[in-house]
């Protein structure tokens, strides 16, 4: 469970001279700042003798719409290192379409997850004869909670996703030891869920006068963040992690260096644990095309950098991106058989050369989504009395005060 910590607090609270970026925050300073955006997180806590094993895991829920099922969206990804799963990116690659739930969990929970997609589409969606005459591929993800809870219980079930995809809403993204991000660690301290958002000035043609008109676009993230060293935790280039180590004199929790700073027990086989991962979801207004979108998703490996992160062999970073500017019928009214090639609408897209802003946006919020993350854990204390330490506010405050 979760050990009292002090007062937790988002990093724009901790740090308010810390400049992240040149564009503003949306109205909650999270991915539910994009219009149509919903998400739900739940977390799933169990001690002896409920269960065997301590059990800290989760699982998040973001539906790129209500209507994800017949309205489907462009979106696009980016493997940064793969060992790591993420369900469903060959349907993109080959389309650029996502018409389902993107659900990020534990490792050994995948199979849960996809199953549980399936259960809530075809409660939903069987036609009037009560058979499925659909496709859908579901998109999940995953990183290892293993450390921290007892991943073997399979504590997470298909009823635990179709809850989440009811229960998804606009609702600002609960942050810290929550969801999938419940059990994860992050650069040698408590890690988990983090979200973070912005607002890009653009233009746009308007229909009617063939002029171009002001428009808004907004750009959020989530980020599901168990990786990195506390050596190498950085926050607006300060290197945060490598003073309190000199300060500290040695390392005390990593996910990247030995794995006894973490887990005392013997290991007799020498085999090193898995490295940690992160999971990145960026989501955006703007009306952006499959291609625009896969490099959209490249940029959160830059916000990646800043704070400590550089994907480790054993890393699974994977960054998923899509846009909820365009609404893409699954069945279109073309006849398939006798009509040829068609067009059925026409969908406005964002010149490239002027998609420079949400490239910087992009890496910002996913900079500030991890700094979340880890202002908003809570020590937790888990599998077999493990406990990992949040990251220590006043102390960042106390170190951070010579350099803003």
């Amino acid at each position: 469970m979760s050990s009292s910590s002090p007062q937790r607090a988002r990093v724009r609270q901790v740090l308010p001279k810390l400049k992240i970026g040149r564009y503003q925050p949306g109205p909650t300073n999270s991915l539910t700042d994009v219009p149509g955006v919903l998400v739900h997180t739940q977390s799933i806590i169990r001690d002896p003798p409920d269960s065997t094993w301590e059990v800290r895991t989760g699982v998040t829920t973001i539906l790129p719409r209500a209507d994800f099922f017949n309205q489907g969206c462009y979106a696009g990804y980016f493997r940064f290192n793969g060992s790591g799963e993420m369900t469903g990116v060959h349907w993109l690659d080959e389309t650029g379409l996502l018409n389902s739930p993107i659900i990020i969990t534990n490792s050994f929970a995948v199979g849960a997850a996809y199953t549980g997609v399936y259960e809530y589409c075809i409660q939903q969606y069987r036609n009037g004869k009560g058979i499925c005459d659909w496709f859908l591929l579901p998109l999940i993800a995953e990183t290892f909670d293993g450390i921290m809870s007892d991943i073997g219980a399979l504590a997470v079930t298909s009823d635990h996703i179709v809850h989440g995809i009811r229960q998804a809403s606009s609702h600002p993204v609960q942050e810290g030891n929550t969801g999938g991000g419940t059990g994860m660690l992050c650069q040698g301290f408590k890690g988990g869920t983090g979200s973070s958002s912005r607002l890009i000035e653009g233009l746009e043609l308007d229909a009617r006068s063939g002029l171009q008109k002001p428009v808004t676009y907004t750009l959020g993230t989530l980020v599901q963040c168990n990786y990195g060293a506390q050596r190498d935790f950085r926050i607006g280039g300060v290197p945060v992690g490598r003073l309190f180590l000199e300060e500290d004199g040695n390392e005390i929790q990593s996910m990247a260096l030995s794995e006894t700073v973490v887990d005392p027990t013997p290991n007799p086989t020498g085999k090193k644990k898995k490295d940690g991962s992160i999971i990145i979801v960026i989501a955006t207004s703007a009306p952006l095309h499959p291609v625009q979108l896969q490099r959209l998703a490249k940029r959160a490996t830059i916000g990646l950098a800043r704070v400590g992160g550089w994907g480790s062999n054993g890393s699974g970073d994977i960054f998923l991106a899509f846009s909820s500017a365009h609404e893409i019928p699954r069945d279109p009214e073309v006849n398939i058989s006798d009509d040829g090639p068609t067009v059925s609408q026409r969908i406005p897209v964002l010149e490239d050369t002027s998609i420079n802003a949400l490239f910087e946006a992009a890496a910002d919020a996913v900079e500030e989504a991890i700094y979340n993350a880890l202002c908003m854990a809570e020590t937790m204390t888990g599998l077999g009395g493990k406990k990992v330490e949040a990251l220590d506010l006043e102390r960042v405050k106390a170190v951070m005060e010579k350099y803003l």
